[in-house]
């Protein structure tokens, strides 16, 4: 078996040599020559099919420092564009973390665990994909993790067109095992604990059962941008050439800190959103266009002052993000677990388990709620150049209404311009405040508790000659609470104005009481659940040259259900998301694998899958593959397979809807008309906050005319161990998706076409219309109050859900591996993995959008792109009880475009961060440069029994490259790529016993 075995070690992270080497399922516990592989149903003596997988045991992990199961998937390098880390704090899966193979989305890797399915995150990332949360699985009963990279798999489900995760746990546990670990960052702050507990009773081997109970707990502290500095903690790049986009935080226009009003005419002296300037009002200028603070003492950051141009007036210089964003939110996570197992007889075993595992996560990152020039619900007042927005009225009094006749009206003592309190109505009208102002004593934070309750169950046993069966159930159920702070109720806002309640001159006088009246919090719970049960039987058939030919066949039923419930039904809340999904539905499958030794040389494996959905669609997926040795240093494999993805229920359900958001800045002639400097090829802002980067949204609602999606793929790839020591693969790929599932696949070129319309919303709009079925405006902004001609903003794109044409990548995987006996007491053992992506293309009716080496696709989870190179090379010294591991990470350069937003590729007309000179000219700003970062781990073993370690993360300190480009919740850096620079160097100490 030596062939054997130095394939499976030629995995990228191979099993550590001894009793561990050979994986083992459930199945194969009990006899040692025999394995089931993930990917098949086939028990063989091998641990290579001819399917590609990776492995990643639980030594390689642990001496990578690396203590979530999270971090360990995504070590992967197929894990690719839409794969979603909790770094990622302001999409729909804020909190959750899911891996994306092959970057074809999470909704096409499928995630198992011990071979069965669980339930998906209650919330669809961007809005309807759907995936497995990797923060609800215990790390520390991780045995090994499998991943299959061939597509599909016709033995688990056809929906894995990326591929498969299958997370092993531990079977069988006797004794104490425990760890402890503490860690904290170099600039001292992230602290981190962990704690894990497993005990069990009764030798399997011996007495017929086992018993054993798990406990874990995981806490992580924040980190906030401020801490870590320049370039993370602001959008004002100015002082590397860049735009200074904190002029939406400094313009006199936008939102402060410190209230800023101005002059404006109030057409309904009872309704603060009755409020605009008139065309003669506004050509008067004086207070009409003069801003003025209502409290300056209370600048932070010093006041600014603007003496001419359209707006004039005082304002408080500060920089939101370095204020209010973090690198990585506060995570408490911890689990209860426990596992029967118990031989029934000779022939029979069965096993029952039971899991809790809670995740909190609590994100500070977003700023507070905003009043400004414009505001997502509410009717514009009837005035020429209106500006839709909210108002301080001359009078309030305590009901809040009709205040012009109410007794007990006083002037309102936020509005500097109510002077006299015998004033009649038309004065009144005259001399509302519009009001420009954000809540900084009212802090946005989104608490979010996913509760996941899994059990499973199963039976497996042989008979008769050659006959071995199973049957499986499993049941999940994921309860997700999500706690929203710092949203504005709308009408308690308008009550507390018209009574004059907040104290918008000085907001540190509010109570409590007040701030909780105008944002109370908002408490949404959403659920899913999973119910599955599988069974199949495998009997050798009859002899080939190379063996017996053996035959599997089984069947899986499968309730899946959904309620992901709207945070903002009534739509009473500013800005909150209105995103909601909902669904149950029914899956019956049949399946079998075929499993030939023609001869010594040559193995052929053929499968296929029949699945059925209670929505109506149903299709069989065949798979086919072969491994070819004909010397024991060398093989060849393949595999060729089909695939199909029902659409999820937030795709297909028409009560299903979602409004998703992405950074977006305005083309050069929108800047023009704003105010802006240079010309249609390279302007600048201006300074106005209209032409800085925003947030642009995108809605759509579930469309049940939507087909599944069908895929094919093949692989091709070569073993190669020309010695004892050293071995090495490389494995081609090819996917391709038809039918793709997508949400507005010419979003970009749909607010191209708005932009280039220029001057009136209503032209824009008809642009946008003609882009193709289900294009529309949804909000447009206000007018800009100093260039009230000029076109608005788009603010939500209607999107439609369909059905695009294909999707294809393909790439190159490739692994090395070396054990190596340099003495008789140092071993070397070194594992390097690498994918080069070739091609990430989607093609649509409107042409081809390629991704690979770009930030496309953006529109998907964190906009973190494709990176074209990824990469990881562990290398483990053991000298006699002491092991030292250095693993290396790479991910690889990105060009700073994404087709998907703007159609050019080159960095000069594309770059979605902006189109002004210095960056069409400056790499900078037109490639983010790639980033290699390296940990190291020391391991003593104290006793046979007892080991300590210490790891330091980041070791070199190395800084995430800047990525202008990038989210602006995220600012400069990728989450998904590059957090750890963005961190630094990280350090962790613990200890581990067993007895």
């Amino acid at each position: 078996m030596l062939f054997a075995s130095a394939l499976f070690s030629s995995a990228a992270y191979a099993q550590p040599s001894g009793d561990a080497a050979a994986p083992q399922t459930a199945a194969s516990e009990e006899d040692g020559n025999v394995i089931v592989v993930t990917g098949s149903l086939i028990r063989r003596t091998d641990t290579e099919t001819p399917s590609p997988v990776t492995v990643l045991s639980a030594d390689t992990i642990q001496k990578a420092g690396i203590t979530t199961v999270s971090d360990a998937i995504r070590t992967i390098s197929a894990d690719s564009a839409g794969s979603i880390g909790t770094g990622f704090q302001s999409g729909f899966s804020a909190g959750g973390s899911a891996v994306s193979l092959r970057g074809l989305g999470v909704s096409s890797t499928l995630v198992l665990i011990d071979g069965l399915r669980s339930t998906n995150f209650p919330i669809n990332d961007d809005g309807h994909n759907a995936y497995v949360d990797l923060n609800s699985i215990p790390f520390s009963l991780v045995e090994r993790v499998e991943v299959l990279k061939d597509g599909a798999s016709s033995t688990y489900g056809a929906d894995a067109i990326g591929g498969v995760v299958n997370i092993i746990l531990k079977k069988h546990f006797t004794g104490l095992d425990g760890t402890a670990e503490g860690g904290v960052t170099a600039r001292g702050d992230g602290a981190r604990k962990y704690m894990a507990l497993t005990a069990g009773i009764g030798d399997y081997q011996e007495k017929g059962w086992n018993f054993y109970v798990n406990g874990e707990y995981q806490e992580i502290g924040r980190i906030s941008n401020r801490s870590r500095g320049f370039p993370y903690n602001t959008l004002d790049l100015s002082s590397i050439g860049g735009l200074d986009n904190n002029a939406a935080d400094n313009s006199l226009t936008s939102a402060g800190l410190s209230a800023v009003v101005t002059r404006t005419s109030q057409t309904d002296l009872n309704n603060p959103l009755a409020g605009g300037v008139s065309t003669a009002e506004q050509a008067a200028g004086g207070d009409f266009a003069t801003y003025q603070l209502l409290n300056p003492g209370a600048c932070a950051g010093n006041t600014y002052s603007i003496s001419s141009g359209s707006a004039r007036g005082t304002g408080c210089k500060y920089d939101l993000t370095d204020r209010y964003r973090q690198l990585q939110p506060y995570q408490q996570r911890y689990s209860a677990n426990a596992r029967l197992s118990v031989r029934l007889s000779d022939n029979v075993e069965g096993y029952l388990t039971g899991s809790y595992s809670r995740s909190f996560v609590s994100i500070t990152s977003n700023f507070p709620s905003a009043i400004r020039q414009t505001q997502p619900y509410g009717a514009a007042p009837a005035l020429a150049s209106s500006n839709p927005g909210i108002v301080l009225p001359y009078f309030v009094c305590s009901a809040g209404i009709n205040c012009i006749t109410a007794p007990d009206r006083r002037l309102n003592p936020n509005n500097p311009y109510a002077t006299n309190a015998a004033a009649d109505e038309t004065t009144a009208a005259a001399n509302a405040a519009r009001l420009y102002y954000i809540f900084g004593d009212i802090p946005s934070v989104s608490e979010r508790t996913n509760e996941v309750y899994r059990f499973t169950g199963g039976l497996n046993g042989n008979f008769g000659d050659d006959w071995n069966w199973r049957v499986e159930a499993a049941g999940a159920w994921d309860e997700l609470k999500l706690r929203q702070q710092g949203f504005l109720n709308i009408n308690n806002l308008l009550n507390a104005i018209n009574t004059g309640a907040y104290n918008f001159v000085d907001p540190n006088a509010n109570s409590q009481a007040v701030r909780n009246f105008v944002s109370p919090d908002i408490t949404t719970p959403s659920r899913s659940s999973t119910v599955v049960v599988d069974a199949s039987i495998t009997k050798g058939l009859f002899e080939l040259p190379g063996g017996k030919v053996q035959l599997a066949v089984g069947g899986q039923i499968r309730w899946d259900t959904l309620a992901n419930r709207n945070q903002n039904a009534a739509l009473n809340t500013y800005n909150l998301t209105t995103s909601s999904a909902f669904g149950s539905h029914r899956v019956y499958a049949g399946y079998f694998e075929l499993a030939a030794p023609v001869f010594d040389k040559l193995e052929i494996n053929i499968s296929g899958r029949y699945d059925n959905y209670s929505e109506g669609f149903d299709h069989f997926s065949p798979k086919a593959g072969f491994k070819f040795t004909p010397i024991k240093q060398f093989a060849i494999r393949g595999t060729y397979s089909e695939g199909f993805r029902a659409p999820t229920f937030a795709e297909s359900n028409p009560l299903s809807q979602f409004a998703g958001f992405v950074a977006y800045t305005p083309p050069c002639n929108f800047q023009l008309a704003h105010g802006g400097g240079g010309t249609l090829t390279n302007c600048t802002s201006g300074g106005n906050t209209y032409n800085v980067s925003y947030q642009q949204g995108r809605g759509a609602t579930g469309n049940p005319n939507l087909q599944p999606e069908i895929s094919r793929s093949f692989t091709l790839g070569a073993i190669v161990e020309p010695t004892r020591w050293l071995s090495l693969t490389a494995d081609y790929y090819n996917i391709r998706k038809s039918g793709l599932v997508v949400n507005g696949p010419d979003a970009g070129r749909a607010v191209d076409a708005y932009y280039a319309a220029g001057g009136s919303a209503a032209a824009g709009c008809a642009a946008v219309a003609a882009v193709g079925a289900g294009y529309s405006c949804n909000v447009v902004d206000a007018q800009d109050p100093l260039y009230g001609a000029a076109q608005p903003r788009l603010l939500i794109l209607n999107v439609p859900f369909v059905n695009a044409n294909y999707q294809i990548t393909d790439g190159i995987d490739v692994s090395a591996t070396v054990r190596l006996n340099v003495t008789d007491n140092i071993r070397w053992t070194s594992r390097l993995d690498a994918t080069h992506i070739l091609r990430s293309n989607v093609v649509t009716p409107s042409g081809v959008q390629r991704y690979a080496g770009t930030l496309g696709p953006y529109d998907l989870s964190s906009g973190n792109g494709t990176p074209d190179w990824r990469g990881s090379w562990q290398n483990t010294v053991e000298i006699g009880k002491v092991a030292l591991t250095t693993t290396g990470y790479y991910v690889g350069k990105i060009k700073a475009v994404s087709q998907d937003q703007r159609e050019p590729t080159d960095c000069a007309r594309g770059n979605i961060y902006t189109r002004s000179a210095p960056q069409n000219t400056n790499p900078l700003f037109c490639v983010i440069d790639d980033f290699i970062s390296v940990d190291l781990n020391a391991t003593v073993n104290v006793t046979d029994n007892v080991k300590v370690y210490f790891n330091v993360q980041n070791l070199f300190d190395a800084s995430a490259p800047l990525a202008a480009a990038a989210y602006t919740s995220a600012p400069n850096y990728l989450t998904t790529w590059h957090s750890a620079g963005a961190i630094g160097r990280q350090y962790k100490a613990g200890m581990n016993f067993r007895f």
